[in-house]
């Protein structure tokens, strides 16, 4: 079968856009603010990453995975010294953490726990959108968030439009796949296809097809980098997300060049290549780390941990108040855990993640609270935590 050049166009736009080598045509804004947040599958040791400072009974019980030499933060808190990224944000003021905090969920379950991080809701699986793509939908931001993945992350779902960036073996299709492709929107409208069409002529043509599978790209420190240089452009993103995992370290977690230090390392690198390559852009930015649970307070017998309940926060970027550890603390004694085993949860992470949506979004926190967390009764931390 003949196709025309005008079906060739619409058929190759159409094949590019399902391979995720889309980028987001954006409104400009008098003052474009970002949000990133990066997704800590595994379930994050709050405890590994900002050890407490001084606690005898915790020291004894984790003695065969402590970190050693910590980095002191305050009179209370010390940061992993493999942190470096996170530590020079911390020494420019733009380096924050919320510790003892979690969302609202307590069965330690990773399926449920990472759907419930992703949804903000209570119950597992009973939402189908993310909270970010809620709140986007809310601030009609309508294709102004980047996952850097596949699939889509539920979180941002819930809001059309928004994209993927991850590297693959850019080729043009087949005339047969381009017939195929063609009739799967046989249906549309022309404008439906024009409009993809310039979503991915916004594109350049090295960018989407040369060198795409350079060893390395796929890592999320390029990732990262490249990020960055769309989120600084003032038609450029305003939502990225990132993934992380290896955090379930229930055998030889170790201690400070553990396996948990090889993913906060990952993460460390994320937040220091996105503050390095976002350059004034960075003023603007809110960057944050979500993750479905912590880890128990003691070591098993494998040198690793189980699932727990308490975790923290990480944070950083110019639109935060200060540096400074967050927190109401609830102590370590046994008394003082949850189930006598986890670091209790005295923040709703959720409370942070609308604080920060409303810093970002320029959207009025009660607002947030009853259109994307249902009414749920959470705090507003924005005046503590951000920048007005």
């Amino acid at each position: 079968m003949k196709i025309s050049r005008r079906d060739f166009l619409k058929g190759t736009a159409t094949s590019l856009f399902l391979a995720g080598f889309n980028f987001p045509v954006l409104a400009s804004t008098s003052k474009k603010k970002n949000l990133i947040v990066i997704m800590l599958r595994g379930g994050m040791d709050g405890l590994c990453a900002v050890p407490v400072i001084g606690d005898k009974r915790f020291e004894k019980i984790r003695k065969g995975i402590l970190i050693e030499n910590p980095m002191k933060l305050d009179s209370d808190f010390a940061l992993h010294p493999k942190l470096k990224g996170f530590s020079e944000c911390w020494h420019d003021n733009t380096g924050a953490i919320v510790h003892a905090t979690s969302i609202p969920y307590t069965a330690r379950s990773h399926f449920e726990g990472q759907n419930l991080m992703e949804t903000g809701g209570r119950v597992p699986y009973q939402e189908k959108t993310g909270w970010v793509g809620r709140a986007m939908k809310l601030a009609n931001l309508q294709g102004d968030g980047l996952a850097l993945s596949l699939p889509m992350p539920l979180l941002l779902r819930g809001i059309p439009k928004n994209n993927n960036y991850f590297p693959g073996r850019g080729r043009l299709p087949r005339e047969r796949t381009l017939e195929l492709l063609r009739s799967v929107y046989a249906e549309s409208s022309e404008d439906e296809l024009l409009e993809m069409m310039n979503y991915i002529k916004k594109r350049k043509d090295e960018e989407m097809m040369g060198g795409t599978m350079r060893r390395g790209k796929r890592e999320n420190k390029n990732l990262a980098r490249q990020a960055a240089k769309y989120l600084r452009k003032s038609d450029g993103p305003r939502v990225a997300v990132f993934e992380v995992n290896g955090f379930d370290t229930h055998a030889a977690q170790g201690g400070v060049d553990g396996s948990h230090t090889k993913s906060l390392v990952e993460m460390d690198e994320i937040i220091n290549n996105l503050k390095d390559n976002l350059q004034e852009a960075y003023k603007d930015t809110i960057i944050l780390t979500v993750t479905e649970f912590g880890r128990t307070i003691k070591q098993n017998g494998g040198n690793g941990t189980e699932h727990g309940y308490g975790t923290a926060i990480f944070m950083a970027g110019g639109l935060l108040k200060k540096s400074q550890v967050h927190t109401d603390w609830p102590g370590l004694k046994r008394k003082e855990l949850y189930d006598g085993r986890d670091l209790n949860a005295t923040i709703d992470a959720r409370s942070v993640y609308a604080s920060a949506m409303s810093t970002v979004f320029d959207l009025d926190f009660k607002r947030i609270q009853k259109d994307v967390f249902w009414g749920e009764d959470l705090q507003n931390l924005s005046d503590k935590l951000f920048k007005a």
